[in-house]
């Protein structure tokens, strides 16, 4: 069991002692319960209202301050649930381990798997407004969703006659200094087909292809960097090798989560004994190819092979099916936006692959500001798959929020960051997904900005916040809250 961390020096002291909280107890995907119960207990201890709705989100409400009773209500919102991520050579539960965060060189982060500050310290910032009795403020509601990481289900499940407020703070983005404003919608794809398994042949060198060292991230942030994609370069080693000697695949495992850029793949296959003289070299030559590609985005990207002990391969036919699907699959951007600058329109992430002798699967997630492209990306890579048979289906679709430049609530945030810390703010939209569109879509006069302090590698272990943007989130935060009053 990880200890828990150490915040005691980090400043504000209520915001890293919820932190804290949330880094001693697990909180995956469809695995908040526990949680959601320790802060409802929380809540009510102190007198807050609490309900917990039909999916499963927590809804907590602070009166105004005294004599602030008719101020506009304010929700603050956040999920409750992480992404969870470690390297192979970590040894980690996500559903029982606590999170082993560390504080290095003014960041708070993780060994070897994700930290949870997306959406963590959201979270945190707004349990410190609901525990802090000094703050001048209107009505608060805190909505802690649940399972935004694998398809947002919380929001989605989210009635529409719950909320009180007329302006919501989303707490869900990573840029220190910015305002958000709109953000792409979503759509998962799963392709899967049954295998036939095939006895392993009577002589053959039964290796293990790893493909390990990439940075990974979040398929939204930082999909448009050109990181590598563990899981297509394995495809291209073992469509490499398979040309030279022929190859028997047995497995293909890639990648964790479908709105992650896989850091790591492996495969198992059986070579003829002949390729044994000369298969490092030609693996080394494809560890050279990569890196010199991936120069300066991915330098560490590594290729290694060790013995492995097969039990069956996969039949001729399902091997071609996959490795040529998967190698033809996009990934990556599709389009840059023309009304947005800079900012990604429309992309696609190949996030997961897991294939045997018996069975096969993979998961994408495509993102789009807008809705038509993005289907229309969905029905390319359902076509493909169709060319051999294979299903693949689409799910979970959400909408992008539309961006409202005349957001009398952004003006405000604005004004207050320019008070408050001598300089303008930016205003972006955000090509990764944020709950705000779904429930704007229910809450359609909700006025609604996101900001939050700067994270880098989300998604990826070695997440980490940067300690002094949270402080000024916070203060941003009570800013903003008792401006409004």
């Amino acid at each position: 069991m990880n200890p828990s961390p150490d915040f005691s020096a980090l400043q504000p002291a209520l915001v890293w002692a919820h932190f804290a909280t949330l880094c001693s107890i697990p909180r995956p995907s469809k695995g908040e319960a526990r949680l959601r119960e320790h802060l409802k207990a929380w809540a009510q201890g102190r007198g807050l209202a609490t309900s917990v709705d039909a999916i499963g989100n927590l809804l907590v409400r602070k009166p105004a301050s005294a004599g602030h009773e008719s101020a506009p209500g304010v929700v603050l919102q956040s999920h409750l649930d992480m992404v969870c991520q470690s390297n192979a050579d970590t040894a980690h539960d996500f559903l029982k381990d606590p999170i082993a965060a560390v504080v290095r060189d003014g960041w708070v982060t993780a060994d070897g798997t994700t930290l949870g500050a997306d959406n963590g310290i959201g979270v945190a910032l707004a349990l410190a407004i609901l525990e802090d009795g000094h703050l001048v403020h209107g009505p608060i509601e805190a909505l802690f969703t649940v399972d935004e990481e694998s398809g947002m289900g919380g929001a989605r499940g989210l009635a529409a006659d719950v909320l009180q407020g007329s302006l919501m703070l989303n707490l869900d983005t990573e840029e220190w200094g910015q305002f958000y404003l709109g953000c792409a919608g979503g759509v998962n794809v799963s392709a899967q087909r049954s295998g036939r398994p095939q006895a392993l042949p009577a002589d053959g060198l039964s290796v293990r292809i790893d493909v390990r060292g990439l940075r990974g991230g979040h398929s939204g942030v930082n999909i448009h960097e050109g990181r590598g994609n563990a899981i297509k370069l394995l495809v291209r080693a073992v469509l490499e090798l398979d040309r030279r000697w022929g190859v028997q695949l047995s497995s293909l495992k890639g990648g964790s989560a479908r709105n992650a850029l896989p850091r790591e793949a492996f495969a198992t296959l059986v070579l003829p004994l002949q390729a044994a003289t000369d298969l490092d070299r030609v693996l080394g030559g494809l560890q050279a190819e990569f890196r010199a590609e991936l120069a300066g985005v991915d330098d560490g990207v590594a290729i290694s092979c060790t013995p492995s002990a097969i039990d069956s391969v996969m039949a001729a036919s399902d091997q071609s099916i996959w490795l040529t699907t998967l190698h033809a699959a996009p990934h990556g951007v599709r389009r840059m936006s023309v009304q947005v600058p800079e900012v990604v329109e429309t992309s696609n992430n190949l996030g997961v692959v897991d294939l045997s002798p018996q069975s096969g699967e993979c998961h994408f997630m495509v993102r789009s500001l807008v809705d038509s492209a993005g289907l229309a990306l969905v029905e390319e890579i359902v076509s493909l798959f169709a060319l051999s048979g294979t299903v693949a289906t689409p799910s979970g679709h959400y909408p992008g929020w539309k961006p409202n430049p005349d957001s009398p609530l952004l003006a405000l945030c604005q004004s207050v960051f320019r008070a408050s810390f001598g300089s303008d703010s930016t205003v972006q939209v955000i090509h990764a997904g944020l709950e705000c569109g779904l429930i704007g879509g229910k809450y359609p006069e909700l006025d609604m900005v996101s900001f939050g302090p700067t994270i880098h590698g989300a998604h990826a272990p070695g997440e980490a916040v940067q300690v002094e943007s949270v402080e000024r989130c916070w203060e941003l935060l009570k800013a903003i809250l008792a401006a409004l009053v």
